[in-house]
Order: C-alpha cells, then structure tokens, then sequence
C-alpha cells in the first residue's frame, strides 16, 4: 500500500508541477492590449498601438519646423517642404537579422509646391520615443524618377 501511494506521488506531482507552469506561462503571455501594469495602488491599461501612433504623430507635428529645415539643407534649391502625414509609415529596419533593427517612422513629402516631387525621411524610435537626432533621409529628393540636383 506504501508502494502505490509513492508510485501515485511520484506521477502526480510532475503532472501537477507542469499543469501550474502551464498556466502560469498563459498569464504572462497575454496580448499586449490585455496587459495590465501597476502604476502606485490602482491598475492602468497599456496604450493601444493606434493612441501610441496618433501620439507620435502630434509629437512629429510639434517638431514639423525641424523636419522642413533638415529636407531644406540637402538642396539649396528647396524653398518649401510639404509632408504628407497620411503616408507616414512604422515599422522595422532591416540589418540583416532575423530580429530585424530598430524600430523606424518613415516620413513622406515633397517641396516647391511639386506634386512629382518626393522624399523621404526615416526616424528612429527607442522605448516608444522618437528620437529626433537619427533623422536620416531615406529616399533623396525626386522629381518624377529622377533625382533632384
């Protein structure tokens, strides 16, 4: 009798001891829009990632004046920037990883009043910030396929 209740033990603990960790692994695994972090003693739920985007947008907006000089300084011959915030895009920078790079914000728009003209504008975003240093161009200024001189 000793025997089956060792043997019964031995079985139904793993089992028990897998059946928590299960469940345990489920809970910290919910979709983002699910988690729920501690701010002080009551409960705040995360942003969703369309409230994150209108965000970035508005920041960007605030910093439209940086954005118009850094496009203007690549040709002296640029005497107005026009963005296009409806094309702006997010997503990964690909550096040849699987993980992919960092996380980007990609910037349209075109200049001197030309609706051939084009350009693109890439930023970085670190820990959800947009980090206005890493403005990079990403498509030189075209008219039509060529580029701008």
């Amino acid at each position: 009798m000793k025997r089956q209740l060792e043997l019964f033990l031995i079985i139904l603990l793993p089992i028990l001891g897998l059946v928590f960790l299960g469940g345990k692994i489920m809970t910290l695994t919910k979709r983002p829009e699910q988690k729920i972090t501690a701010s002080s003693s009551k409960k705040v739920v995360q942003k969703s990632e369309e409230e994150i985007k209108k965000e970035q947008i508005a920041f960007l907006k605030e910093h439209e004046q940086e954005i118009v000089d850094f496009v203007k300084a690549q040709n002296p011959k640029v005497e107005s920037v026009q963005i296009d915030w409806d094309q702006t895009q997010w997503g990964v920078a690909g550096n040849g990883t699987p993980q992919g790079g960092d996380e980007m914000i990609l910037i349209f728009g075109g200049f001197n009043q030309n609706p051939e003209s084009g350009w693109r504008v890439d930023l970085v975003v670190e820990d959800g910030k947009i980090n206005l240093k890493t403005m990079s161009l990403g498509q030189n200024l075209s008219i039509g396929q060529e580029i701008f001189e």
